[in-house]
């Protein structure tokens, strides 16, 4: 269901020089996998996150999602098709602080079908056990809580592929393994594929798909 061909891109530094970062012959994602991509910082994992979803364009190359091409998309194109078919984890979480728990999951189905569905929202934030912080802002919630949040408004516009940058990068230990118990079963339950970047083994150890970017990004480990 997700296909990059060719895939190339490269930044301009300050001194004029370019620097490239990704060169990604091909990849693939099918319907309903969950897969990690492994590597140390610097390698390109989250610019690759950021070219599939459509929030950095790739110089040269296909990205094709349910075998539409959206690599050629105007922006507004592309905010359109990510906002249907994609959720993001942010590894920053990126919560409004102005809006409550629930506001910030209405959000991601606002931003798909310019509406939003209460219902789904609570839904969701029950899933994540935190149906009782609902009317919080994130300035009330425990970092732990923060992320779950995330994940639920990554998850209310029911996407084909979730990407999670780094998920567990803020949490503290104790809530780790809860976050990846969390994505991984709710994606299981509404079928959605899962691409999860992450540096660290012990999370990539749980998965049956772990595919080392600097394996198949042709340009390697740059110092950025």
């Amino acid at each position: 269901m997700l296909q990059l061909e060719n895939l190339k891109k490269s930044y301009r530094e300050p001194d004029g020089g370019i620097l490239p970062v990704l060169d990604v012959p091909n990849f693939a994602v099918v319907e309903g996998e969950q897969m990690v991509l492994l590597g140390r910082s610097g390698c390109g994992k989250t610019t690759l996150l950021h070219v599939i979803a459509g929030l950095s364009r790739a110089d040269t190359g296909l990205i094709k999602l349910d075998g539409y091409d959206i690599s050629g998309l105007s922006e507004a194109g592309r905010d359109r098709y990510r906002a249907a078919k994609l959720g993001y984890v942010f590894q920053t979480f990126n919560l409004l602080a102005g809006f409550s728990a629930l506001e910030n999951v209405q959000l991601g189905m606002t931003f798909a079908r310019g509406k939003y569905q209460v219902a789904r929202a609570k839904e969701l934030l029950d899933r994540v056990g935190l149906s009782d912080r609902a009317h919080h802002k994130p300035n009330a919630l425990s970092v732990g809580q923060q992320q779950r949040v995330a994940v639920a408004r990554a998850l209310a516009n029911q996407p084909r592929l979730l990407l999670a940058d780094e998920p567990t990068a803020n949490v503290d230990p104790a809530n780790q393994q809860n976050t990846i118990d969390l994505i991984r079963q709710t994606c299981s339950d509404e079928k959605i594929a899962l691409i999860l970047v992450t540096h660290a083994t012990e999370v990539s150890d749980q998965f049956d798909r772990v595919d080392r970017l600097e394996e198949i990004n042709q340009v390697g480990v740059t110092s950025h």
